[in-house]
């Protein structure tokens, strides 16, 4: 047997695996440090001496934030909101992208192009804030769930949809298979790649917003947690010139680095969950790449 041809040695690989180790560092670092922060001493996190390593340790914020009623209200909101509307968001998208594949459906270019026109052109914030008051949804939970629909992922489900052989489709119309037992059975079992990554990206889209919150919801009993995380990072401050006594000014400087650890905690103990999910979709990520790379 011919011996084993020996791989050649790169001279770019060392750089490339460096870069690959810098891009990890800079993305992680940030939520590394605001976590050594969150446990650190509070007097260390507000003088800024933990750049690396926490120093001292300390749990007081994240106890305080167990204790804190209004964001365990705002998390089920969230939950609720991200829940709903990947739901909505995967059935809009499946019912409408299936059609569209369907080379015997009148007018379908019309639709297609129906379609992309108010992906690319919007009516802006005004138009659409009197569309959800007129609806009558306004400061309601629906405000949050019913906007969940994206042309985007309609034609990016759709591509996928059409890369499968439409031999496979005539195959179960034949055995009398209708559209329904056809998307249920053959076409849904396939697109799991693209519907993962349609659902984390909603998820993760749900989770991080806040603008619709505060656009549509005065109510602060059904804001999702960035709306709550953003009203203690900008409304939770001390303003010491109107102390009056040396111990009252003693307990607002106490208080000012607690309120600014409690910022760090609070930012790590939302983000968690989301850091926590990704890595369960990744293998439909990796997937999604191979299949769309190849067409039967």
């Amino acid at each position: 047997m011919p011996a084993a041809r020996k791989k050649k040695f790169d001279p770019a690989q060392p750089f490339l695996i460096l870069f690959c180790i810098l891009i990890c560092i800079v993305t992680i670092y940030p939520m590394y440090y605001v976590f050594i922060m969150s446990i650190s001493d509070p007097v260390e996190a507000a003088q800024g001496n933990v750049i690396f390593f926490p120093k001292g340790f300390y749990l007081g914020s994240y106890q305080t934030v167990f204790r804190d009623g209004k964001l365990w209200r705002a998390y089920a909101n969230t939950i609720f909101y991200a829940a709903s509307s990947t739901v909505l968001m995967l059935t809009t998208t499946v019912l409408m992208a299936y059609p569209l594949t369907r080379p015997n459906l009148k007018f379908r270019k019309a639709v297609v192009f129906f379609l992309l026109v108010p992906m690319y052109f919007g009516g802006g914030l005004i138009p659409t804030f009197l569309l959800v008051y007129k609806l009558g949804i306004y400061n309601s939970i629906w405000a949050m769930i019913l906007p969940s629909v994206s042309i985007w992922n309609i034609i990016l489900c759709r591509t996928f949809f059409a890369s499968i052989p439409a031999e496979v489709a005539e195959s179960a119309t034949i055995d009398g298979a209708n559209h329904f037992q056809t998307l249920w059975r053959i076409y849904l079992p396939l697109s799991k790649p693209v519907l993962a990554v349609i659902a984390i990206y909603t998820i993760v889209g749900v989770w991080n917003s806040w603008f619709n919150a505060m656009v549509y919801l005065p109510n602060e009993n059904l804001h999702p947690l960035q709306m709550y995380l953003q009203r203690i990072l900008i409304a939770q401050t001390v303003d010491l010139k109107k102390m009056m006594t040396l111990e009252e000014m003693r307990d607002a400087i106490k208080k000012s680095l607690s309120s600014l650890q409690l910022k760090y905690t609070m930012i790590f103990f939302i983000s968690a969950p989301i850091m926590m999910i990704y890595p369960c979709f990744q293998k439909y990520f990796i997937k999604g790449v191979m299949l769309g790379s190849l067409k039967g």
